[in-house]
């Protein structure tokens, strides 16, 4: 982002999480709180990234390794006579998805219950910086109404 920007940034989604990595504002004047917000905000980012990246790689090596033995059950190689990638049906697939959502359940449950963790301790961090940000706001209307 230009050095004069006073804006968060989101950048294109990451080639491994699919997800879309956050550049934070960081003002000149940030109070404790305020940083304090922003690295839990970065800290949830970096978890989601990291998590997002080892599912969707395991996923679709998972995958590969789920459609290249159901097409050797049947005989058949992993592109066909015209060179077109193999693929499975939605039935055939199907399986591989149950199969792998069962697999994965625990960690999904625990990124959930992390999850919700960062985002509650996030929206409370939030609410305390809203809360002095408009205590400051008041003291200052405050002193300058009785100027």
């Amino acid at each position: 982002p230009p050095a004069h920007s006073c804006n968060d940034w989101i950048g294109p989604p990451d080639k491994h999480s699919n997800l879309r990595p956050v550049i934070f504002y960081v003002p000149p004047e940030e109070s404790p709180l305020e940083r304090r917000l922003r690295e839990a905000r970065q800290e949830a980012q970096a978890c989601n990234q990291r998590f997002w990246a080892r599912h969707n790689r395991a996923f679709c090596q998972e995958k590969e390794e789920f459609i290249y033995s159901r097409l050797k059950a049947k005989g058949l190689e992993m592109r066909d006579e015209t060179g077109q990638k193999a693929t499975l049906n939605a039935e055939e697939m199907a399986d591989f998805y149950k199969d792998f959502l069962s697999k994965n359940f625990r960690k999904h449950m625990q990124y959930n219950r992390d999850w919700y963790k960062r985002n509650f301790t996030i929206t409370f961090l939030m609410g305390q910086v809203a809360l002095a940000r408009a205590l400051r706001w008041l003291r200052w209307k405050k002193k300058n109404v009785g100027n």
